[in-house]
């Protein structure tokens, strides 16, 4: 990891942490309001690790930034920060911004008048402010945020939930990229119905959502989070274009593994009482080209082996290099 500094609107130099080679795809990470870049840094390694190049960057009057000195914390200085750090980067990344981060990115790319960003995203739908009330938002900007890590004149700024509000919705009907939508179902903040309604307003809109993650769907569940927007990423804006292959004869099938195969290897199968459970092995043993077959054993130990034992089938899901970080779902005990 290393420190860099970006120049913003105004003048405001925002500060970033970067990981990873600068020759792979950018990933560019958001951190929500009264949040810094340093919430980002577990999700910055492993994206780092799956072959991206990570910048997380401070919003201003947050973390390293400048507290501008006019205290201008408007809607539109935020959007103009991102459009200037964006404009300094070599390539068009994908954007990742946690709740506050998201509708500043989702505003920016929606509205821009040229493509400025590959894929987008958002942890929560923006939420209706206009049925929250003052103490209701308070309570929301506050609950992880401490002195320290952001200008206490920021909601004396000029900065407007409902301004915020108002710009989103034709923002996301002009998205012309993929993006990804995820929420963490315990949220008091942004339904179930809000998510649903904007992502029926993006033309190129998934939407996932994990349990047990709250507004803060990012970091409740990181792992769940990761693995997620990792499996979008090799989807829609993978690490390296994907060679197909046409054929179903053995050397074919040993050429896909040698492609895409890391030496990890989940075993997923249904209990009895249809419950998905799976397992992490270390690496598939063996691929056979003739007859075309991928041998994996399950060692003795194993505490679910009962269970795949009397299973009627299973899968084999051999991982691709950015997918690494799903293995960790399966890799803790039980």
């Amino acid at each position: 990891m290393r420190a860099r500094e970006f120049i913003g609107f105004g003048g405001v130099v925002l500060a970033a942490d970067a990981y990873g080679n600068e020759d792979h795809p950018c990933v560019v990470l958001l951190p929500g309001i009264t949040q810094t870049r340093k919430v980002w840094a577990n999700a910055a390694k492993a994206l780092a690790l799956a072959g991206r190049y990570v910048i997380s960057l401070d919003l201003r009057g947050h973390g390293g930034s400048d507290r501008p000195k006019d205290c201008n914390y408007s809607l539109d200085a935020f959007i103009g920060d991102l459009m200037a750090f964006l404009a300094q980067l070599e390539s068009r990344p994908v954007i990742i911004g946690s709740n506050f981060g998201g509708w500043i990115a989702l505003a920016a790319v929606g509205n821009a008048a040229a493509p400025i960003a590959t894929g987008l995203v958002l942890t929560n739908p923006p939420p209706d402010f206009q049925s929250l009330n003052e103490d209701s938002i308070a309570e929301i900007i506050s609950q992880r945020a401490s002195s320290d890590d952001f200008d206490q004149g920021l909601f004396e700024g000029g900065f407007d939930f409902l301004e915020l509000q108002s710009k989103l919705k034709p923002a996301a009907q002009n998205l012309k990229l993929p993006t990804l939508m995820v929420r963490g179902i315990e949220s008091e903040v942004s339904s179930s119905k809000a998510a649903q309604y904007f992502a029926d307003l993006i033309p190129q809109a998934e939407i996932s959502e994990i349990e047990g993650a709250g507004h803060y769907v990012a970091f409740d569940k990181a792992d769940e989070f990761s693995a997620l927007v990792l499996e979008f990423l090799e989807s829609h804006i993978p690490h390296q274009p994907p060679e197909y292959v046409s054929g179903s004869d053995a050397r074919t099938l040993r050429d896909a593994m040698g492609c895409f195969a890391t030496g990890i290897t989940v075993v997923t199968t249904l209990d009895q009482a249809g419950t998905p459970i799976g397992l992490t092995a270390n690496s598939f043993s063996s691929v056979s080209l003739d007859p075309p077959l991928v041998s994996v054993c399950l060692g003795e130990h194993v505490g679910s082996l009962d269970l795949f034992s009397a299973a009627k089938s299973f899968a084999i899901n051999v991982l691709h290099t950015g997918q690494q970080p799903v293995s960790n779902v399966f890799a803790s005990k039980g």
